[in-house]
């Protein structure tokens, strides 16, 4: 029986396998720089960064999202900002991805929160056409902006 629920501490190690699957199915793997201990920090540290849920079949897990609060002037709500979401491959087509979209989305609402968002790379149509099925739109005139950690390092040392 699926069961969707907290992470917890004990969980960080196979997350970040995860993180590292859903690396690999976006070829992505050499953007991963991060570990275990930072992932532990951040989420279960002094000040968390992030929360996840995590997907178990069989006291195995096989899915997580990570997820944080993120802020909508124009609703003036807070938000809730679902940066992955990822399922085992072998698990896929299984209602998985759906119960922890769903989950999240609950999370969202009791929260009272505004919107759900996420972003979802171009090629990949499977996954839009999954969440265009639970009801998303995918809005074509956004595009996402980044500072990378040395541009950031570069605005800190500047003087206004």
């Amino acid at each position: 029986m699926l069961k969707i629920r907290p992470a917890q501490e004990q969980d960080v190690d196979v997350i970040f396998e995860l993180i590292g699957g859903l690396a690999e199915y976006e070829n992505l793997t050499d953007r991963v720089t991060g570990n275990t201990e930072l992932l532990r920090s951040h989420l279960f540290g002094e000040q968390p960064y992030a929360e996840v849920i995590i997907a178990e079949l069989e006291e195995r897990t096989i899915g997580f999202a990570l997820f944080f609060h993120s802020y909508s002037t124009f609703l003036t709500q807070p938000g809730l900002y679902l940066e992955d979401v990822f399922v085992r491959p072998e698990y896929r087509r299984q209602g998985v991805g759906k119960a922890l979209m769903t989950s999240v989305a609950k999370i969202a609402h009791d929260r009272g929160c505004g919107r759900l968002e996420w972003s979802v790379l171009d090629w990949n149509q499977n996954a839009i056409e999954f969440y265009q099925s639970l009801g998303a739109t995918v809005l074509p005139d956004w595009r996402i902006c980044r500072m990378s950690a040395d541009i950031l390092a570069k605005f800190g040392r500047s003087k206004q």
